[in-house]
This record gives structure tokens, C-alpha cells and sequence, in this order.
């Protein structure tokens, strides 16, 4: 009787076996995606901050670079920190850029052998607003450029000097347009 019963004792284990072990490897493959999807995500996540710090690393040094040449050249810096003037560790910096990294705000530090201080600068970008503007270095105009240095002074610890850094062009003054003959004045119609 119990060699009747043997064979169908191992068929029967033998199917127990084979649906049992097909449950674990279907849980093992959506495990295992669960687990690809997540990596992937985590992956592009870090691509995307990698990729927007690279960026506003290539913001700051332009413009720094920018603010540099044009405060290594003002007298009055060179008066107050002196010469050279070397720019400070970018960690020291502040960045904020806003509409769409199309204007960027920057201080950074800059010393001297007489002093230090920092720069002040905002600035506008160049140039088109595409998805392929992004792989291009990019072109700031620096509209304002300050530069605030502390001076160690005799009977003083400190002097605190403020120095609005142009390009040294003197703008053109506002002059009032012609009037065409026969138009009129322009407040007047």
C-alpha cells in the first residue's frame, strides 16, 4: 500500500512545489522593478542637480570674471585695497539666479595686500532662451557693480569704503528729442 501511494505522494509534492516556487520568483520580478524604477529615478534626480550646479558654477565664473577686470582697472579700488586685487574662493560667494537664469545676482569676496572686501554685481544674459542656449557659454552684461572694502586705517580698526564701479564711460546726458515741424509739441495733440 505504501508503494501505491509513493507516486502519487512525490506528484503531489512536486506540483505543491512548482506553485509554490513560481510565487516567489513573480515577487522577485516586481521587486527587482520596483527596485530598477527607483535607482533610475534616483539617478536622474542626481543628473539633474549635478547638471544646475555645473551650471550656476559657469554663471558665477563668467560674471565674476567680468567684475574682476573691470574692478582690477578702477582706481579707486586700487587705492583702497591695493594691487593686485584677487578674487576670493568661489565657496565664499553667493549666487541667485531668476528668469529662467536670463539675470543673475553675485557677491563675492576680493582682497588686497592693503585690504578686503567683496563685490556686489547684478547682470543680465545675452542671447537666445533655447534648450540649445544651454550647452553654449553664456554672454552677462553686468548692469550694476559695487564694491564694498574694509580699509585697516590708522586711528581707526576699520574704514568701510563704498565704490560704485562703472566702465568709466560717462553716460550720455539725457537730452529732450526734436520735435518734428508741423507735429506739434508731444504732450499736445
Amino acid at each position: 500500500m505504501f508503494r501505491r501511494n509513493l507516486p502519487s505522494l512525490f506528484r503531489i509534492s512536486s506540483s505543491s512545489q512548482v506553485s509554490s516556487a513560481s510565487k516567489p520568483v513573480n515577487e522577485e520580478k516586481s521587486k527587482s522593478f520596483g527596485r530598477k524604477a527607483v535607482s533610475t529615478a534616483l539617478l536622474c534626480l542626481t543628473g539633474g542637480v549635478a547638471l544646475s550646479a555645473i551650471d550656476d558654477l559657469a554663471i558665477y565664473q563668467g560674471c565674476s570674471r567680468k567684475a574682476m577686470e573691470k574692478a582690477s582697472k578702477n582706481q579707486q579700488v586700487i587705492n583702497a585695497i591695493g594691487e593686485p586685487v584677487m578674487k576670493g574662493p568661489w565657496y565664499s560667494a553667493s549666487l541667485s539666479v531668476a528668469h529662467k537664469r536670463g539675470s543673475a545676482s553675485c557677491t563675492f569676496p576680493v582682497s588686497g595686500p592693503q585690504g578686503n572686501g567683496v563685490l556686489r554685481l547684478k547682470a543680465v544674459r545675452n542671447g537666445d532662451d533655447s534648450w540649445l542656449s544651454f550647452f553654449r557659454p553664456r554672454d552677462f552684461d553686468i548692469l550694476l557693480l559695487d564694491a564694498v572694502l574694509y580699509v585697516p586705517g590708522n586711528e581707526e580698526a576699520q574704514k568701510t569704503v563704498k565704490i560704485s564701479i562703472s566702465d568709466d564711460v560717462p553716460s550720455p546726458a539725457c537730452q529732450t528729442c526734436p520735435t518734428p515741424p508741423g507735429t506739434g509739441s508731444p504732450g499736445k495733440q
